[in-house]
């Protein structure tokens, strides 16, 4: 059984995506940058960006049954202006004793304007689809 989270963004309609899907017991989440209403925040702020990404990947997964201890990888992707030591000591913060497996990239530039983060997350879910 597929299941999918839609945030509503305009560019999900533009890209055709969602912002998780879930197949079975795997949860992917979509590149989330730390964006509410209108704009990116805690601008120039690579921790605050990060833990704000996290935090909403994660609520994400949740909606679709995945806890953060059922993190599996993350991915976070680091625009050229971003400090990768505040990006990891964020994930740190929140990851601390789970330790998913993780990859961080620089990329050439994110989307949102004054992006310094998105954040991927996988997980897996140890009970059956509702």
């Amino acid at each position: 059984m597929r299941r999918a989270v839609r945030s509503g963004g305009g560019f999900e309609e533009a890209a055709a995506y969602s912002r998780a899907v879930r197949i079975g017991s795997n949860v992917a989440v979509s590149a989330t940058a730390a964006i509410e209403g209108a704009g990116v925040v805690h601008r120039g702020d690579t921790y605050g960006q990060t833990l704000a990404a996290l935090e909403k990947a994660l609520a994400a997964a949740a909606e679709l049954g995945a806890s953060k201890t059922m993190t599996l990888r993350t991915r976070l992707l680091l625009a050229v202006d971003a400090d990768w030591r505040e990006a990891a000591r964020a994930h740190r913060d929140v990851f601390a004793g789970i330790n998913p497996a993780n990859a961080t990239y620089f990329v050439g530039g994110l989307i949102p304007d004054g992006a310094l983060v998105e954040v991927e997350l996988d997980a897996v879910v140890d009970e059956a689809p509702r």
